[in-house]
C-alpha cells in the first residue's frame, strides 16, 4: 500500500492521516511494523515533571515528511539533523496534515536521548471548521471517538502524546465541548502512554473566536486547565509574560512561551538573537517553545550547517537547563545519524552520503568555552557510524591540563565500573599530550574510592585506573582495550567506588611537559563506554521465539 511503502523504491515510509474519516478508520495493521518506535524513552534526571522551566522544540520544515520519512534511511547529502538533546525536554513534530504521526526515526533518536516526542493534531481554515463541527458539536460520543483514536495511535507507534492546534473559529456548541474533549484526550493519553502529554496551542478563545493571545489569560485558561500545558503564540511583550506568570501560579512551568526562530511578526528576537527572547522568558520562570529551529539549516544553508547549529544552540545554552543520564550502560560513538562515509572499527567501509536518525547515538553536552575550547562534529573520520566528536582547544601557559565535560550523570555508582575510550590526537605534536577520563561524584562524606582505608577525594574527582589488558571473562567484550587501529588509540579503565553518586564524565587532555607557552591540541573522540562490571559479567538473557516478517529479497 502506498501509505506504508514508497511507490518508487518499495521502502517503508512514515505517514500522516488526512481528515476525520482517515483518523476514525485507522486501525493497527501488519504493514505498520516499521513505524513502531524500537527505542523506549530513556530515563533522565531530574524527571520531566520536576519544578523547573522546560524547553520544547517544535520542528516545522517545508511541510514535513522529507527524507526523514524513509524509515531505513536514505542516501541524502547534507541532511538536517538535531542533536542538542541534552538541552531540550520535549520534541514536537509539526506539519499541516490533520494528524501528524512523528516519523519513527525522530522518535527513536529522541527516546535514546531521554526526550519525549509529540505528534500534532491540527484543524484550520473552513475545512477545519467543518471538521470541528463534526466531532466537537456532535457531543461526547463523537469527541470521545477522536480522543480514543489519538490515544491509540500514540500508544501503537510508541510516541508520547499530542500538540492540539485548533486554528479556526468554533460554533458555540463546538467550543462548549472543547475543554471536555481536551480533558478526555489527556486522561486517555495518560493511561495509554506512560509519561504521556497533551499540550494546547494558543489559538481559539472560550467564545469560539480565533484570536491569538500571546499569553495565558481568562480567554484561554479553561483549555490550559484541561490538559498538560499551553504553547503560546509568538508576538508577546514583557508585560504579557508578567501576567502569565501571575495567572499560572504553581503551573508556571506548564506554560511554553513561543519563540519563532524565523522572527515572523513583531517579536523580541529570533535567529541569532533568539537568546534575547529566552532571557526574558526565563526571568519570569516560564518554559519556552522554540519553533522552527531548522532556520539554521533553511536560512543559512546546508554547507556549514553543523558549525552554525553549534553556534546557535551554544548561544542559548545558558538559558537551557540540561538533563542528566541516570542509567548504565552508557555507550556512544557520537554518531549524528548521518555521514559522508560509513565507518566500522575506524575503517572507512563505504564512501557515500547516508541519513538515518534511528542510527543516531546518545549525544553529549556540547560545551563551548570562548577562546580555549570548542566541541564540534567531525564527519571526515569516525570510529563507528558517520562522525566523531572533535575537541579543539589550548592549554593556557603554566597550566598542565584542560577538562572537557562530556556527560552529566546522576545515579548511584555501582561498586565497580569499567570505562573504555577510543581517541585520536591530531596536530603537529600529538605525542606531547595524554588523554584520559575523569569521573566526578556528588559531594558526600561517605564516598570512597576502592577500599575503605583510602581518603575521600576533596573535590570528588576520580581518575579511573588504566588497565593494560581486559580482565579475564571480559576479554571478548573489551577485546580492543589495547589494540588501536587506523590511527585510533584504545584504552580501558577500572574504577571502584563505595557509597558514591556519579556526577560528571569528563575528558582530560594533559601536557606531558609543563610549558610557559599555551599549547593547542585537536582530539577526536571515537567512542566512550561506562559499564557496570556486575551486569557486564552476567550472562545475557536467552532470546526465544524469533520471527521475521516483511522480507523483500533483491
Amino acid at each position: 500500500p502506498a501509505r506504508y511503502f514508497d511507490t518508487k523504491t518499495t521502502e517503508p515510509i512514515s505517514f500522516y492521516l488526512t481528515g476525520l474519516e482517515e483518523l476514525l478508520a485507522w486501525q493497527p495493521n501488519s504493514n505498520d511494523d516499521f513505524n513502531v518506535s524500537a527505542v523506549p524513552l530513556a530515563k533522565r534526571q531530574p524527571p520531566l515533571q520536576s519544578r523547573r522551566p522546560r524547553t520544547l522544540v517544535c520542528h516545522d520544515m517545508r511541510g514535513g515528511y522529507l527524507e526523514d520519512r524513509f524509515i531505513q534511511g536514505s542516501a541524502t547529502r547534507n541532511p538536517y539533523v538535531f542533536y542538542h538533546w541534552r538541552y531540550i525536554d520535549i520534541f514536537v513534530y509539526f506539519s499541516h496534515h490533520t494528524v501528524t504521526i512523528p516519523p519513527v526515526v525522530w522518535t527513536n533518536a529522541a527516546h535514546r536521548n531521554s526526550v519525549p516526542v509529540l505528534g500534532t493534531f491540527i484543524t484550520e481554515w473552513t475545512d477545519g471548521e467543518k471538521l470541528c463541527e463534526a466531532f466537537l458539536a456532535g457531543g461526547e460520543e463523537a469527541y470521545g471517538a477522536v480522543a480514543e483514536q489519538l490515544a491509540r495511535i500514540a500508544q501503537h507507534y510508541r510516541f508520547d502524546g499530542w500538540l492540539i492546534n485548533i486554528e479556526n473559529t468554533l460554533s458555540p456548541a463546538a467550543v462548549g465541548n472543547l475543554p471536555l474533549f481536551l480533558r478526555d484526550l489527556t486522561a486517555r493519553v495518560h493511561s495509554a502512554v506512560p509519561g504521556g502529554l497533551v499540550i494546547w496551542y494558543d489559538s481559539v478563545l472560550k467564545d469560539g473566536t480565533l484570536r491569538w493571545q500571546n499569553e495565558l489569560n481568562d480567554q484561554n485558561r479553561m483549555f490550559f486547565d484541561a490538559c498538560d500545558g499551553l504553547f503560546t503564540n509568538y508576538n508577546w511583550k514583557e508585560e504579557q509574560l508578567e501576567r502569565t506568570q501571575r495567572l499560572a501560579g504553581p503551573r508556571l512551568n506548564d506554560v511554553y512561551v513561543g519563540v519563532d526562530v524565523f522572527a515572523r511578526g513583531d517579536v523580541i528576537g529570533g535567529g541569532f538573537d533568539t537568546d534575547k527572547s529566552l532571557r526574558l522568558i526565563r526571568q519570569y520562570g516560564l518554559s519556552a517553545a522554540i519553533f522552527a529551529p531548522g532556520w539554521v539549516y533553511e536560512h543559512l544553508g546546508k554547507e556549514n550547517f553543523l558549525q552554525n547549529e553549534n553556534r546557535f544552540w551554544g548561544s542559548l545554552a545558558e538559558y537551557l537547563p540540561t538533563h542528566s543520564i541516570c542509567t548504565l550502560p552508557l555507550t556512544t560513538s557520537f554518531s549524528l545519524g548521518m555521514g559522508s562515509s560509513t565507518f566500522l572499527d575506524g575503517k572507512d567501509e563505504e564512501s557515500g552520503p547516508w541519513y538515518d536518525l534511528s542510527a543516531q547515538d546518545i549525544q553529549p553536552l556540547y560545551p563551548e568555552q570562548q577562546g580555549t575550547l570548542s566541541t564540534s562534529c567531525c564527519l571526515q573520520d569516525a570510529w563507528c557510524g558517520g562522525s566523531s566528536l572533535q575537541l579543539q582547544g589550548t592549554i593556557p601557559p603554566g597550566e598542565e591540563r584542560v577538562a572537557v565535560r562530556l556527560f552529566s550523570l546522576q545515579m548511584p555508582a555501582p561498586p565497580k565500573l569499567f570505562l573504555t575510550l577510543r581517541y585520536k590526537l591530531e596536530g603537529p605534536q600529538p605525542d606531547d599530550f595524554t588523554v584520559a577520563l575523569e569521573v566526578t561524584t556528588w559531594d558526600s562524606g561517605t564516598c570512597f574510592e576502592g577500599n575503605p582505608t583510602s581518603l575521600p577525594e576533596p573535590n570528588g574527582r576520580y581518575h579511573p585506573r588504566f588497565l593494560p589488558a581486559p580482565p579475564p571473562g571480559l576479554a571478548k567484550l573489551l577485546a580492543a582495550c589495547h589494540r588501536g587501529s587506523y590511527g585510533w588509540t584504545s584504552r580501558c579503565y577500572e574504577l571502584e567506588l563505595q557509597d558514591c553518586s556519579l556526577r560528571d564524565l569528563s575528558l582530560i587532555v594533559s601536557r606531558q611537559q609543563p610549558s610557559p607557552q599555551e599549547t593547542s591540541f585537536t582530539c577526536l573522540l571515537g567512542e566512550v563506554r561506562v559499564l557496570d562490571t556486575a551486569s557486564v559479567a552476567a550472562a545475557p538473557p536467552q532470546v526465544h521465539g524469533v520471527t521475521a516478517s516483511q522480507l523483500w529479497w533483491q
